[in-house]
């Protein structure tokens, strides 16, 4: 009996019982999920300080640091499991460390076992980053997995929105700890809605067995092709920038620009432009392709973090409100085209090993991001100048990564990915 090649791409049976609509919805819901347990939090980050005693105020944002480190390293794990024993059994391990550690946080005594459930909180979570991607993956390819999780992304990008000013709402009513206790009700939510309804999207013929060599072997994959190594890196640099303005959000907002509780319709607004290029990135890609859309907006990104820079030392650190939200809103708004786009262009190779490939390109992206944006976070001194500086060297050392993953051919066509397998479209 001939063994099947993972290579030719998974065709989950499964996969086809659920209508495409659902599963893209179900996805995007676990992808959300994530982002919703960092921007909810933004507004509870000056009562958790008053609260458990710290006074330096950049030490709070180690409320966000803490889940995101968390979030980061646990993918290296989840991805490499989940090949062996599927998707759904992780999901749902992760997801009750996630409620489990949400309920425990309510009850901490001191800023430091904050931190610590922080990090197990996103240890639990990393589950439902890395099983959406492998689900997406197991289901799409191409340039139209790129469209999907344009359309995943648009909703990811969708909750900062809302979040801050959900968060906001539960403080005004409630305290801190509730924050906890609303991420842990619909962590359990979603819990129940994959149990009942996600199928297995990995099939039984391609599960890889739990060996110490056939898992360094794919890391080996992952990280010694060129596309993927490079893209996967790119992708930890822009996304250290979004973590930097979040660290520093209501520091920014309420300190530098006086805004007070209003903060958070400021951060919705420069939020609306990432979902909305995320949707339109959804709507451009399979026409445009990945590469020419996401490497002129790599381009655009970097411009303006230049002249971003270059018009906060004219006026000594300080800007208006006004410009500082135009600039933000624009420079976010290059970030919908290219997050998706990269993550498509890094996995794209890699559909043999996903569940590992997913793992170890998040940890890259989300770990080295995370620190990144929690040192540019820190840097925080009352102007905007250490902001758009860290910023400027992180959009830098991206387009060297491209550069790197394109062997120094930038704005290429995306003929090659036609040729790439690809697993049976659910419908």
């Amino acid at each position: 009996m001939s063994t099947p090649d993972p290579s030719s791409g998974p065709s989950p049976s499964a996969a086809l019982s659920m209508p495409r609509w659902e599963l893209v919805a179900m996805v995007a819901a676990l992808m959300a999920l994530n982002a919703l347990a960092i921007d909810v939090f933004i507004p509870a980050l000056q009562e958790i300080g008053e609260a458990l005693s710290v006074e330096d105020e950049n030490r709070r944002q180690f409320v966000i640091a803490s889940y995101i480190l968390g979030f980061g390293i646990a993918q290296l794990f989840y991805g490499t499991i989940s090949d062996r024993f599927g998707r759904r059994p992780v999901l749902m391990f992760g997801l009750a460390v996630y409620v489990g550690a949400s309920a425990v946080a309510s009850y901490v005594p001191n800023f430091e076992s904050l931190l610590v459930v922080r990090f197990i909180q996103g240890v639990g979570t990393a589950a439902t980053r890395v099983i959406a991607v492998s689900v997406v993956r197991d289901t799409f390819g191409g340039a139209r997995m790129a469209s999907v999780m344009s359309l995943v992304m648009m909703v990811f990008m969708a909750v900062p929105l809302i979040a801050p000013n959900v968060g906001q709402v539960i403080i005004v009513f409630g305290n801190w700890q509730s924050v906890f206790w609303v991420t842990g009700i619909l962590g359990a939510v979603m819990a129940v809605w994959s149990y009942i309804r996600l199928p297995e999207t990995l099939h039984p013929e391609y599960r890889l067995p739990l060996t110490f060599d056939r898992v360094s072997a794919a890391f080996r994959t992952v990280v010694t092709t060129r596309a993927s190594f490079g893209y996967a890196l790119a992708t930890a640099l822009t996304f250290a920038v979004l973590f930097a303005f979040i660290n520093q959000a209501e520091q920014l907002f309420t300190q530098t620009f006086g805004l007070g509780h209003f903060f958070t319709l400021a951060f919705s607004g420069i939020a609306v432009f990432m979902a909305a290029t995320s949707f339109m990135n959804s709507r451009l890609v399979e026409r445009l392709g990945m590469r020419r859309l996401s490497h002129a907006a790599l381009m655009c990104f970097a411009g303006l973090i230049s002249l971003a820079l270059a018009i906060s030392l004219s006026l000594g650190g300080a800007m208006p409100f006004w410009l500082f939200c135009i600039l933000m809103a624009l420079i976010f708004g290059c970030f919908g085209f290219m997050g998706t786009s990269f993550n498509a262009l890094a996995m794209d190779p890699l559909g043999h090993v996903a569940g590992t490939a997913s793992s170890v390109l998040g940890f890259m992206q989300t770990f080295v991001g995370g620190v990144l944006g929690a040192v540019v976070g820190y840097m925080y001194d009352g102007t905007v100048v250490p902001l758009f500086a860290g910023y400027l060297m992180l959009a830098l050392g991206a387009i060297a990564c491209v550069a790197m993953g394109e062997g120094g051919r930038l704005f290429g066509g995306d003929e090659d990915l036609a040729m790439a397998p690809a697993p049976q479209d659910a419908d």
